[in-house]
């Protein structure tokens, strides 16, 4: 666990720190203005449940049972209830960082006090997040409208000490025994609480917060493979200068190429060997790189924005406004997310596309300029990069099915209460699949491109001084370079870690100076 502490207010909370809690381990601690924002609202909660008025989700059903008055003796077993029933997820276990994300999230929505829950019940769940803890999550059971249901269920079951959730030491055990055993009470819910608990878009969020982070490392990194695949393609770079992009000016396709410009500077290949089959212009996929790329950026830098609103928001329903009224509403809906969750998804399907065409072409011996046929030592009698080829292609196929929008999508439930849903969640289970297929996808085009550029440089062309520094550091991570078949797998899935834990990019930052 890491000890840096992530500290909770009512407000301010940063796509930073869901990543520092979700993925390292952060502490975090309430503000001392969380604690009275909680306290305050608290009080309009109580004060409310006291009326013989029923007030949704305070003295009512739920869902489509909400025409239903409930007696005072019967609350606290109405907010069990809805906990334990709504935590109906099935299938594989969700990753524990997005669980972390999901608890994190919402023990930030219910420290804007905006929800009416206790100060105790938030400072429970800052303790099981200190702990360790992490609830048993399935990968079914949200719709993405009212919010993430069925996740955000078992995560307040953990907090009541019922079902199951996993130690620090990665064990699943009974989570009253968990919570036994780090000294934490489980709670027990009053009026509204179990409510607050579970609606919300929490674990949408948090997936794409998660998402944002690494496909900034995969954009960058792929303007670098485009970048030494052009080099080892022997293309020119002059579509890279600013001036060209400057009279189309989308932020992303200009700092792409100059990105892809950067890594180039001082290579003794692009450009200038083109004498035996001289081109007027590269292919698409190398020419248009920084537009595809680019565009891509400017997608990223979309989601972003809707993300920052969403981190800023308080969805839960009912909400406790500043003036004291406790109003029903639908910012639960999790359409603004579902969408960037998809749109991400799109664009990362075709940033893997183009990657994969980059990587036939330095592998056919039509298209290559002189490269041996699949990058072997000895064609025939190896097979080269032949088949790794075959994998990244199957990886863009599977990219191009996850592209399928979820949010077009709606089915309804609770008896056509909620007669129109999101499915933000599982857009962004499927966006998760497809960053993790385009970490790998992006790893076969630097594998192939560095192979590349080393067979350019054995017949007496210098690479640029970045791609240098790429391809040493490729090696030293365990990617070996040219030579005789070999059992290529491992050598794959070294240069996956190594774009994947973004050490492509800081390779080549000592030589081209920091990369947007």
């Amino acid at each position: 666990m890491d000890m840096h502490t992530v500290v909770v207010g009512t407000s301010g909370t940063t796509a930073e720190d869901v990543v520092a809690v979700a993925r390292h381990g952060a502490r975090v601690e309430l503000s001392t203005a969380a604690v009275d924002a909680l306290a305050a609202s608290r009080l309009i909660v109580d004060a409310l449940a006291a009326k013989p008025e029923p007030v949704y989700g305070v003295s009512t059903g739920f869902g489509a049972l909400a025409s239903r008055h409930i007696s005072t003796e019967q609350r606290a077993q109405l907010q069990r209830n809805i906990v334990r029933s709504h935590a109906a997820g099935m299938g594989p276990r969700v990753e524990r960082e997005v669980v972390r994300a999901l608890m994190f999230l919402r023990l930030k929505t219910v420290a804007s006090g905006h929800t009416g829950v206790r100060p105790e019940v938030a400072q429970t769940m800052a303790d099981v997040l200190n702990a360790g803890i992490t609830p048993v999550v399935h990968e079914y059971g949200s719709l993405g409208c009212s919010g993430d249901l069925a996740p955000l269920s078992h995560c307040a079951l953990t907090l009541m000490g019922e079902g199951d959730a996993e130690g620090p030491d990665g064990t699943v055990r009974p989570a009253g025994e968990l919570l036994a055993a780090h000294g934490i009470t489980p709670v027990e819910l009053r009026e509204k609480e179990g409510l607050a608990l579970l609606n919300g878009t929490d674990g949408m969020l948090g997936m794409l917060v998660m998402a944002l982070a690494d496909l900034r490392n995969l954009y960058t990194s792929a303007d670098i493979t485009a970048a030494l695949s052009l080099e080892a393609l022997l293309g020119t770079d002059r579509v890279l200068a600013p001036e060209l992009h400057a009279i189309r000016p989308h932020p992303g396709q200009g700092v792409s190429a100059d990105n892809m410009l950067r890594v180039l500077a001082g290579s003794g290949l692009t450009g200038h060997h083109q004498d035996d089959a001289p081109r007027v212009q590269d292919a698409y996929s190398v020419r248009c790189a920084p537009q595809v790329n680019g565009a891509g950026r400017d997608t990223l830098d979309y989601a972003a924005v809707v993300a920052g609103r969403e981190l800023a928001s308080s969805v839960d329903n009912p909400v406790v406004l500043p003036d004291g009224r406790v109003e029903s509403n639908g910012n639960f809906h999790g359409a603004p997310v579902a969408y960037v969750l998809d749109f991400l998804a799109i664009v990362a399907a075709d940033l893997g596309s183009i990657c994969e065409r980059r990587t036939d072409r330095l592998l056919d011996k039509h298209r290559s300029h002189g490269l041996p046929p699949f990058l072997a030592d000895d064609a025939g009698v190896d097979s080269g990069l032949m088949i790794a080829q075959y994998t990244q292609a199957a990886l863009v196929s599977e990219m191009k099915r996850l592209a399928v929008p979820a949010s077009a999508d709606s089915i309804p439930s609770s008896a056509m209460q909620e007669d129109h849903v999101s499915m933000g969640w599982s857009a962004a289970r499927k966006l998760r699949t497809a960053v993790d297929n385009l970490a790998r996808i992006v790893a076969v085009e630097l594998y192939a491109a560095t192979r590349a550029v080393e067979i350019r440089a054995a017949e007496g062309l210098v690479p640029a001084p970045a791609s240098q520094a790429a391809v040493a550091a490729l090696r030293a991570a365990g990617a070996e370079g040219p030579g005789p078949d070999r059992f290529l797998a491992p050598d794959l899935a070294a240069a996956d870690t190594f774009v994947r834990e973004g050490r492509l990019v800081a390779a080549v930052e000592p030589v081209t100076g920091p990369l947007a």
